[in-house]
């Protein structure tokens, strides 16, 4: 028997856009298992805690058997290691994504060599969409529904109540 094709996608999803799910989808048809990996990102300052961020994924993935998330706060590499995945899943909208894509695959390659990236594109409906756009979106209270799964959407909402961080 094969071992199960366990493919790890990284990243800080502050928040998780439709653009995200449309790669986890995509991953999902062609790995065993797709393990969302929410990295802890405090440098970066997210918008949103490591709690509430795991919360959205895991809502926007409810319907995707295959696709789990896990928390992290260590090495990509080592994550990756210790879940037994052999493939990282990073996603590619424009040209501009690439350098920085290939630098951090390579970087990664080099610390395990093992360890494969395999880069996938959204479709052209979601290309355009970053986490970082709709927070900016948020921030001014900005029509994010075309932008965002409708369950985080909900817990966005919920929280705009409480106000943002």
């Amino acid at each position: 028997m094969t071992e199960p094709r366990i493919a790890l996608y990284p990243g800080t999803f502050d928040p998780i856009t439709n653009g995200h799910v449309d790669i986890i989808k995509r991953a999902s048809n062609l790995f065993d298992e797709v393990i969302i990996a929410v990295a802890d990102s405090s440098d970066k300052k997210p918008m949103f805690t490591l709690d509430e961020r795991i919360d959205m994924v895991q809502r926007a993935i409810i319907d995707i058997p295959m696709a789990r998330v896990v928390g992290f706060d260590n090495l990509t590499v080592d994550l990756a290691a210790s879940l037994e995945a052999k493939i990282l899943i990073r996603g590619l909208r424009a040209v501009s994504d690439f350098e920085y894509e290939l630098q951090l695959g390579y970087l990664n390659h080099s610390l395990d060599n093992e360890l494969e990236t395999v880069y996938l594109m959204p479709s052209l409906k979601n290309a355009f969409i970053s986490s970082s756009i709709v927070r900016n979106m948020l921030k001014f209270n900005g029509k994010t529904d075309h932008l965002l799964p409708l369950e985080v959407q909900k817990v966005i909402g919920g929280m705009k109540s409480c106000t943002l961080p």
